[in-house]
C-alpha cells in the first residue's frame, strides 16, 4: 500500500458530511462526490452543506468537490460510500472507471434493495472486488453528534487488518474513538438489522407503549440479532460490543434516529408512503425489512425472528400495527 493514500466520500447526506468532517481532521485533501451540483456551488461559497449538518463549517481548500462520480473514482484510493442504499444502484451505474483496484468501505448501514445483498457482498459479486479490499464503518455514531463533536465510537471492519487500521486512523480524533474487527459480515448485517429494530421501537412508541416495553423489545432484539447473524455467518463474536448492541441501542432510542422516527409515524397511523414523503431523509430499515425477511425465509433451518416478522407484516402486508404489536408482546420475554 502506498504512503500517500487518497480518501474520498461518496454521498451528500448527513452521514457523508460527518465522515468528510472526520477525514479533514487527518487529511490535507479529501475527495467528496455529491450528485447535487447546486449544493456543491453553495458549499464552495458558504463553506457548509446547505441541506445537512449545516453547523459544520469546512475549509473548502481541503475539499476536492465534484458532481462527476468517475472523477472521484479516478482521484481516490479509498472510496467510502455513504449513499442511501435505495439510490446506490443508480449511482453505481454511472461509473465507467474500474473499481477492482480500489479499497471500498461502506458506511451505508443498509441493504441493496435490487439484489437483497449487504453492500460488501454486492461490490464483491458485481465488481469482482476482493474481500480484502472491502470494509465496513459501523457503530453507535449519529452524524448530528459528530457535528457537535460529542464523544463517539466507530468500529472499522475489514479482512485486511492493515486497511482497517488505515481507515480507523484517518477517522480518529479527540472525539472519535475507533477499533477494528475482521467480522465484516456480522457487523454489516447487524448495522442493517438494527434499523429494523429501531422501526419496531418507533412503532411501539407511536402506539403508546412506554419505556418498560421498549427495554424488553431491545433485550429481545439483541438476542434476535445474535440468532440471525449466527445463522448468516457463524463465528465467535461478542454481540454485546458497541458495533452490535451499542449501535442497536442508539438507533432504537435516540431522537436523531430516522428509522425510529419513521416507525413512530407508522405507529401514529401514517401510511408508509405518507411517512416517506414527510421525512427528508431515507429510513434504511424500510428496505432492510423486506430483504431480511426474505433472506431468513431461505435459511435451511428456521431462525426465530418475531420482531422482524412483525415489522414486515405492518410495512409490507399492511396489517394493523396495533393488532400486530399486541400479538408480538405475547412472543417476547
Amino acid at each position: 500500500m502506498k504512503k500517500d493514500v487518497k480518501f474520498a466520500v461518496l454521498g451528500g447526506g448527513s452521514w457523508a458530511t460527518a465522515i468528510v468532517k472526520m477525514l479533514t481532521a487527518n487529511q490535507e485533501m479529501v475527495g467528496w462526490y455529491m450528485r447535487n451540483s447546486d449544493a456543491i456551488g453553495y458549499l464552495k461559497i458558504q463553506k457548509h452543506n446547505p441541506n445537512y449538518l449545516t453547523s459544520v463549517e469546512f475549509k473548502t481548500e481541503q475539499l476536492f468537490l465534484t458532481d462527476d462520480i468517475n472523477e472521484i473514482v479516478s482521484y481516490a484510493d479509498v472510496l467510502i460510500f455513504a449513499i442511501p442504499s435505495a439510490f446506490l444502484m443508480q449511482e453505481l451505474e454511472k461509473i465507467s472507471k474500474p473499481l477492482v483496484d480500489k479499497i471500498i468501505f461502506s458506511a451505508i448501514k443498509g441493504i441493496v434493495p435490487e439484489t437483497g445483498k449487504i453492500v460488501g457482498e454486492h461490490f464483491h459479486d458485481s465488481y469482482n472486488i476482493p474481500f480484502d479490499n472491502i470494509g465496513v464503518i459501523t457503530g453507535p455514531c449519529h452524524a448530528e453528534e459528530v457535528a457537535m463533536e460529542r464523544l463517539s465510537y466507530l468500529t472499522i471492519a475489514c479482512a485486511d487488518a492493515k486497511k482497517a487500521k488505515l481507515v480507523a486512523k484517518n477517522l480518529s480524533s479527540n472525539y472519535i474513538k475507533t477499533k477494528i474487527t475482521k467480522d465484516i459480515i456480522g457487523t454489516e448485517y447487524a448495522a442493517m438489522l438494527k434499523n429494523i429494530y429501531a422501526i419496531a421501537a418507533g412503532i411501539a412508541h407511536g402506539l403508546g407503549y412506554g419505556d418498560n416495553f421498549q427495554s424488553v423489545l431491545m433485550s429481545n432484539a439483541i438476542r434476535e440479532m445474535k440468532r440471525y447473524t449466527k445463522r448468516i455467518h457463524n463465528i465467535d463474536r461478542n454481540i454485546n460490543q458497541s458495533a452490535y448492541l451499542g449501535d442497536l441501542l442508539v438507533t432504537g432510542y435516540s431522537t436523531f434516529s430516522r428509522n425510529r422516527m419513521f416507525g413512530n409515524m407508522i405507529g401514529k397511523g401514517y401510511t408508509v408512503k405518507s411517512a416517506q414523503m414527510e421525512m427528508s431523509m431515507v429510513a434504511e430499515g424500510y428496505y432492510a425489512t423486506k430483504s431480511a425477511y426474505q433472506i431468513k425465509n431461505d435459511f435451511k433451518k428456521k431462525v426465530k425472528t418475531p420482531i422482524i416478522d412483525a415489522v414486515y407484516e405492518v410495512l409490507y402486508e399492511n396489517k394493523n400495527a396495533k393488532k400486530v404489536f399486541a400479538a408480538l408482546t405475547e412472543q417476547l420475554d
